[in-house]
């Protein structure tokens, strides 16, 4: 058995190079364990909250947005960055509304995400949202979305075809396939 290294790498300067409206760049010069220096570039992003909406009858409710750094439209669950000042929790109820115009009674937690660890501090909290009221969407400008509701049958065979690519959202189909086999 390996020895354990302390793989730590401890920040020598630190400079933002770039901030647009919600998210920033960081370059960081590191030493390394091993004595040596490097650079880091990162994305410093806020967070954010995504929900699988679970219908009555069982149903799950996604949307399909254009997402325009690849310049195609995509098959999500709803999401969005936390605010400042706000919860995931408060923020996956608020885009819940905003998005898909519900208001959930029940909001789990199933799991936090680091969707991109070699160059951002993102978090993604997955929740299922259940008891669902409907009420109008209020989504923010710009925001131009297809609501669908699809069985979990048939999102599961989207992401076996690659119909499907979103990470949120995959890993979010494996959890909530785990839920529904309760194994966890």
């Amino acid at each position: 058995m390996k020895s354990k290294k302390d793989l730590t790498e401890k920040t020598i300067e630190s400079e933002l190079v770039f901030q647009g409206h919600w998210l920033k760049v960081q370059r960081d010069k590191v030493l390394l364990p091993d004595g040596g220096k490097s650079i880091r570039e990162y994305v410093l992003h806020p967070g954010a909250a995504l929900m699988i909406p679970v219908l009555d009858d069982g149903r799950l409710v996604m949307i399909e947005q254009y997402r325009h750094p690849l310049k195609r439209n995509f098959l999500e669950f709803p999401a969005g960055k936390i605010d400042h000042g706000e919860t995931s929790l408060q923020t996956a109820h608020r885009e819940l509304r905003e998005e898909v115009g519900a208001v959930a009674k029940s909001m789990q937690l199933m799991t936090r995400i680091h969707p991109v660890i070699g160059y951002g501090d993102e978090f993604i909290d997955l929740y299922m949202a259940k008891d669902l009221t409907w009420v109008d969407p209020e989504p923010d400008e710009g925001e131009i979305l297809n609501i669908q509701e699809i069985s979990f049958d048939e999102a599961f065979a989207l992401l076996r075809q690659g119909q499907i690519t979103d990470v949120k959202t995959s890993l979010a189909l494996f959890w909530y396939e785990k839920i529904l086999n309760a194994k966890w």
